[in-house]
């Protein structure tokens, strides 16, 4: 049975309970780094979500169709574009429902949202989009690419919701990492006498964003210390060298999304025990570290990465060449640590205050 949304009113608008679903980011990382979906609870995702598949328990669950965007002079062909999204619960569905709400504002037009089990019949869903008359499909998250990965060759691919995607250049889309371009910008912004970047980063998940990592310092006059670390013991004997010669009034660190190199058990509480000691600031890719203490974030706008993803798909639907590529993230909002930034001597105007998202601690 298909459940009708209406648009959310207040989906650009920031407040605790969009707080509180952005601050659901890692944990859904942590869920999208592994092959098979399930929700928190062991419960179906949602109880009028009717299930088709045999006794053996595979499961695509039945269109999420949202409303349909007002009229508009250029519009795409209804259900021309479907999304296909982990089949999990709430509060994590919340995060995609944002994502196609802005799917759907883009592209002006009714979407449908298929939610995919991890065990889903790859035909079942082929039958689906087919009857629909879905032209391209947006894939989310690593269940939405592995079903993505069935489908038929004459179906366009857009990929988003991602932190990384292996054989990035086969794909087009867009990850969950954010633009070092906008991360150094806003530093220095924050930090106009910042020189140095330093990063502990594993290649084997992060080469290509530290190549554009380069390439943005250089053009913002900062100079990258990009370190590597295969191994969670490596990572730590290079953030103990770093803190070793990091100058706070010169020098910045930054924690990207590294599962080796920014292990939230063991590398996060040395890193911020040693930042506030030393006065060397830091920042990230994650609005729960902001929280935990590092200085600012930038971290997703889901429904303005709708936007994105949908304009990807419009050109697809155009005739346009497929890019290939996943870009990073530049739909982003920022989150920034008050408390931090009073103890390494950061003033933050009115003005500065009012162009970030979420201050923490929340006042």
């Amino acid at each position: 049975m298909a459940t009708l949304l209406h648009s959310d009113p207040d989906a650009r608008r920031p407040s605790r309970a969009r707080l509180r679903r952005y601050l659901l980011w890692p944990a859904l990382l942590a869920a999208l780094a592994v092959p098979a979906w399930a929700n928190p609870d062991g419960a179906s995702a949602g109880a009028d979500s009717a299930s088709a598949g045999g006794a053996d328990g595979a499961r695509i669950v039945r269109p999420l169709i949202l409303a349909q965007a007002g009229e508009a002079p250029r519009r795409i062909a209804a259900e021309a574009i479907a999304v296909i999204f982990p089949d999990i619960g709430d509060p994590y569905r919340k995060v995609f429902t944002e994502i196609i709400e802005g799917i759907e504002d883009q592209s002006k037009s009714r979407v449908r949202g298929y939610a995919i089990a991890a065990n889903a019949d790859p035909a079942e869903l082929q039958g689906l989009l087919k009857r629909s008359g879905s032209k391209v499909v947006i894939a989310l998250g690593r269940q939405g690419l592995k079903a993505a990965g069935t489908l038929d060759a004459t179906l366009g691919v857009v990929v988003g919701g991602i932190s990384s995607v292996p054989d990035a250049d086969k794909f087009n889309g867009i990850s969950l990492s954010p633009d070092p371009a906008l991360l150094f910008g806003r530093l220095k912004t924050l930090m106009p006498g910042i020189r140095r970047v330093i990063v502990v980063y594993n290649p084997q998940q992060n080469e290509a964003m530290m190549r554009l990592a380069r390439e943005a310092a250089r053009s913002q006059g900062l100079e990258l210390q990009a370190l590597e670390a295969a191994d969670l013991a490596s990572a730590v004997r290079r953030y103990e060298t770093a803190f070793a010669t990091a100058d706070g009034r010169r020098d910045a660190l930054w924690l990207p999304q590294d599962s080796t190199t920014v292990d939230e058990t063991t590398i996060l509480p040395l890193v911020l025990k040693e930042s506030w000691n030393r006065n060397v600031p830091i920042f990230s890719s994650s609005i729960l570290h902001v929280k935990k203490g590092v200085l600012f974030a930038l971290y997703p706008n889901n429904f303005e990465l709708g936007r994105d993803l949908a304009s990807l798909a419009g050109a697809l639907l155009n005739g346009e060449p497929a890019k290939r590529g996943v870009t990073p993230l530049r739909a982003v909002r920022t989150a920034f640590n008050w408390r931090t930034a009073s103890h390494i001597g950061l003033n933050i105007d009115a003005g500065q205050q009012r162009s970030f998202d979420f201050l923490f601690p929340e006042p």
